[in-house]
């Protein structure tokens, strides 16, 4: 070997790719033997029909290490220019607190979690999004709010979608105020028009009575910075029979009359600007607010506070009925991923600076802009309005042109509002010298003497009969950490209080909790990355798209798709754009009257809820004994409506976790008839290096890069979404009203607010393929699916493995039948999931996609010894299931009806139960060397949705609910 090939094998040794895989070689191989294969390739060739196998990875480059990708993501940030934006348009400056950036935007125990729908080991978690929800409630006078929504944009057409619901079809007209953000309008137009919806902008509340709209929708203050009276139209809009929806600035109404005591019946919002860096457009959190009584309408996710199994306070998702995984094509959203991470950051924020700190931000801002709409008068322009809160809008007719430059000379981006008008939005990262710096651009460009900060004036530019009169953050959370040793205390009592990755695995089948990579992670927090503004210029830009179009074409590589659109900020938003894309694409060939989406029984939630929001009549299509589509009613369906097929919405590998042999034979199948084949990509964890969507005949697909592509879920957000499509499809992508360069001019308008959707976290993905290269993606695919097998054979003799493919063998997950234990014993499914809690882990997914089982996903990162851990518990679970079913353990007091034991109920000095201590909370030996304790026992659901508390008066406020609970 020469030594130029020492050099190449001991580098390989060492590349990113064996630090992502889990299992050693040696691991690999024992696991090989134990599932019956020779080796990685022929376990692959027995799970993915020949028929489709293939791929286009090697169009990716060659993978690099972690310094290297680090340096070049470095590189690419130092490319976008660093000019502050005082651009508004729902997005600023602002600081993010370091005890936050690092303890919780930086912090595998926040960003590697899942979705609290398992309360019990959840609730530090649930706590922060309770503090998000009080924070929202407090400052918009609203009594229910959310927890969270994706961006300002989506969660005004959410509010549109919920009022149409509310009225129940009376009207199809909304009535918009002319100064809501132009992205918000330009969302609301995408989205309402496949629902038929019209939308009149107005700025008279005296249309309404004739326009008779089911909701209106109001800007608090205006995109242009004018604050308002918006009572009398609130009045007005339901006099006519509306609802009233202000889309409200999160800061200013610290200061200003809350929508709610106005009169509101939803308001929604961003709260970006509560320490949430700009990333070029996102994530970022978004809220809204309800009155009681359309709570029940109310999109994404809402928690709630009830009681446990001791009758203690506890926390939990509340009123999940209403979601779109339970009504699927009656539910009012699709949404599924929400910003619990930003939301996290954004609570905080608050938490951080309290009630009297975030009214300083505020008075601070406010006056900011004061002195500079001054310094905007001493140089000779007049003002558009003369009451504003953070946003100077200024005449200055023919002088616009040279006011921009002087102020992009001076290293500030401001906004053109129209052919005369500049705005320029103060925000909390604004300082005495850039208030220099602005004042003198305003001089320069009118021509005049520059005037001195100390000469200025500052004027009362809020009407008074606006000003906030309600206290707001009284609970007191929002004032017991100010100092940074309080602060740091609090959060890490939270951390402790979850699993997330850093702790053990998260075995959720289709969820792919995978490992997210510091190197991934790093880039994220670049300046050059996190403080652009997404509407800046795009020749300040070349960074991020640069980025952008590197990434694109890496995942039309991994898909086989001739384009691919990163807009879509999340799973339901990549599905519901691939389904407008496909609406499209039928409207332009003169056939828009195909509208029918045939979806199997078992798709995602989301699938339904997507189709009916993209305007579409869903058909469901059985499945066999299998899991597989059901052939016959497929042909059956089709056949039925070959004349109004749109599309067919097929998750592949199925959600069963099963490779379907007929894959192609059912795209051709809609093919013949006219329609288009969608696939949700949620398993594509599955498929990269082995099979593509474009191989198995799909015309798009949505990726999911918060489970494939390593974006960490966040504790339930962010996600992203993007969607791959055929070149027929490619003219019909996403589009955007603020930058020419994100999608084609053909395109349908936008999804999200802003042109890429999640920006800043784009560059986890980028890195994660970069250090990958096609043998690291195929090998890591080979693995999952190895893994999942593992655990499939393991667990077989104990819980059978419901769906399996010709060969017996499973995709990358498995789902394990417990519906048997029920009538043997009496343990339900729930029972299990919450005893594993005791052993450390997070439950798999819980009857989902048939009741009363696990479905399993190990993922590719997870090694021989973590498996075999799940395994063992798994294995003693079901020995406790059989003590059951055997008598030798009473039915209704066992440690799996009475999962999880909490440590103070297992150190009490009273022990009640048949079996021992030892046995309820150590019940293999590995378990006390790396103890989780849940920090509360079984959370009672139904009392948490019959005493609906969604707001934190503080926990020791709620002891009196225990004593309702025992009565």
């Amino acid at each position: 070997m020469s030594a130029l090939d020492q050099l190449a094998a001991l580098e390989e040794s060492a590349a990113f790719a064996s630090r992502h895989i889990g299992p050693s070689e040696a691991q690999v191989t024992a696991m090989l033997r134990a599932v019956g294969a020779e080796s990685l390739e022929a376990l692959a060739a027995r799970t993915v029909p020949a028929g489709i196998r293939g791929s286009h990875l090697d169009a990716l480059p060659p993978p690099v290490g972690e310094a290297t990708a680090i340096a070049e993501l470095r590189a690419i940030s130092e490319k976008n220019l660093r000019v502050k934006s005082l651009i508004g348009c729902g997005y600023h400056g602002t600081h993010t607190p370091p005890v936050i950036l690092r303890n919780v935007l930086e912090n595998p125990g926040w960003y590697t979690a899942y979705t609290p729908y398992q309360a019990e080991l959840a609730q530090g978690r649930l706590e922060a999004l309770l503090n998000f929800q009080t924070m929202v409630s407090d400052l918009t006078g609203l009594p229910v709010a959310n927890a969270s929504l994706l961006d300002e944009a989506t969660a005004a057409a959410e509010a549109m979608a919920l009022a149409l619901a509310s009225h129940r079809g009376k009207s199809t007209t909304l009535a918009v105020a002319p100064d809501l953000h132009p992205q918000t309008l330009a969302v609301l137009r995408t989205r309402a028009e496949p629902l038929g919806i019209g939308i009149h902008v107005t700025d008279h509340a005296a249309d309404y009575a004739g326009l008779k709209p089911f909701a209106v929708v109001l800007s608090y203050p205006g995109t242009t910075g004018e604050v308002r009276d918006i009572a009398p139209a609130i009045a007005a809009a339901q006099a006519a029979g509306a609802l009233a929806i202000v889309a409200a600035d999160i800061l200013a109404l610290t200061v200003l009359t809350p929508p709610g005591e106005m009169g509101a019946d939803v308001v929604v919002g961003s709260t970006q600007r509560f320490g949430v860096p700009m990333g070029y457009g996102g994530p970022h959190a978004a809220y809204m607010a309800v009155k009681d009584g359309l709570k029940r309408l109310m999109p994404g996710r809402l928690v709630g506070v009830s009681v446990d199994a001791a009758g203690r306070p506890a926390m939990r998702l509340a009123l999940q009925t209403r979601e779109q995984h339970i009504r699927r094509e009656k539910a009012t959203s699709n949404i599924c991923t929400a910003q619990v991470l930003l939301a996290v950051m954004a609570s905080m924020y608050a938490v951080w600076h309290g009630p009297e700190g975030l009214t300083r931000i505020a008075r601070r801002t406010h006056l900011l802009a004061s002195l500079l709409a001054d310094a905007a008068t001493r140089a000779g322009f007049t003002l558009r309005h003369g009451s504003f809160f953070d946003t100077v809008a200024i005449e200055a007719g023919t002088k616009a042109d040279a006011l921009m430059a002087a102020a992009l000379e001076a290293g500030f981006n401001l906004r053109r509002v129209d052919a005369g008008c500049v705005a320029i939005a103060l925000d909390e990262t604004v300082t005495r010298q850039d208030l220099i710096a602005l004042g003198a651009a305003l001089c320069e460009a009118a021509g005049r003497e520059r005037v001195g900060l100390g000469e200025l004036a500052a004027a009362e530019r809020l009407p008074a009969a606006l000003a906030r009169r309600t206290p707001f953050l009284a609970a007191a959370v929002f004032r017991a950490h100010r100092s940074e040793h309080a602060m740091l205390r609090y959060l890490k009592r939270l951390e402790d209080k979850d699993v997330a990755l850093n702790r053990s695995m998260i075995p959720l089948g289709s969820c792919t909790m995978k490992l997210n990579a510091t190197a991934e992670m790093i880039p994220v927090t670049f300046p050059g990355f996190s403080d652009l503004h997404p509407f800046a210029p795009a020749d300040q830009a070349h960074g991020y798209i640069e980025m952008i179009k590197r990434l694109e074409s890496w995942l039309c590589a991994c898909t086989g798709f001739a384009a691919v659109s990163l807009q879509p900020n999340a799973g339901s938003q990549g599905e519901y754009a691939g389904l407008l894309a496909i609406r499209a694409y039928h409207k332009a060939r003169g056939e828009g009257h195909r509208d029918i989406c045939l979806i199997p029984s078992s798709a995602h939630g989301t699938n339904p809820a997507s189709a009916v929001m993209a305007g579409m009549r869903v058909v469901v299509v059985g499945c066999d004994r299998q899991g597989n589509v059901d052939l016959e009613d497929l042909r059956a369906k089709i056949e039925g409506h070959a004349a109004n097929l749109s599309a067919l919405m097929i998750t592949y590998p199925s959600t069963h976790g099963v490779f379907e042999e007929a894959i192609r034979e059912i795209c051709a199948a809609v093919h013949a008839a006219g329609g288009q084949v969608y696939m949700d990509g949620a398993n594509m964890n599955a498929q990269l290096g082995l099979t593509s969507p474009a191989a198995i005949g799909a015309d798009v697909c949505h990726l999911n890069l918060h489970k494939t592509f390593c974006i960490p879920h966040g504790g339930g957000g962010p996600g992203v979404g993007p969607i791959g499509v055929a070149a027929h499809l490619a003219p019909h992508l996403p589009n955007h009203p603020m930058l020419a360069e994100a999608g084609p001019e053909t395109g349908f308008g936008p999804v999200s607010a802003a042109p890429f959707g999640s920006a800043s976290i784009l560059p986890i993905s980028y890195a994660y393929i970069r250090m990958m290269g096609a043998a690291g993606l195929t090998r890591a695919t080979q693995v999952a699916i190895l893994n999942a097998n593992y655990v499939a054979k393991r667990l077989d003799g104990h819980f059978p493995v419901l769906y399996r493919g010709k060969e017996g063998m499973v995709a990358h997950e498995c789902i394990l039948d417990c519906r048997g234990f029920q009538q043997g014993g009496g343990v339900l499914v729930e029972d299990i999931a919450k005893r594993l809690q005791d052993y450390g882990f997070h439950a798999p997914t819980m009857s989902w996609p048939v009741a009363g089982t696990l479905m399993v996903e190990p993922t590719e990162s997870e090694p021989q010894e973590e498996l075999d851990r799940f395994i063992d518990a798994m294995i003693a679970i079901r020995a406790e299931i059989r003590a059951v079913e055997q008598g030798r353990a009473d039915k209704a007091d066992n440690p799996l009806k009475n999962a999880p034991h909490t440590a103070e109920e297992v150190t009490a000095e009273s022990w009640t139960h048949p079996y021992s201590r030892q046995e309820a909370a150590f019940p293999l030996p590995w378990v006390a060397a790396q103890k989780y304790w849940p920090p509360v026992k079984r959370v009672d659901n139904v009392y948490g949705d019959r005493n609906l508390a969604c707001t934190c008066a503080p926990l020791e406020a709620y002891q009196d609910a225990p004593k309702v609970a025992a009565e």
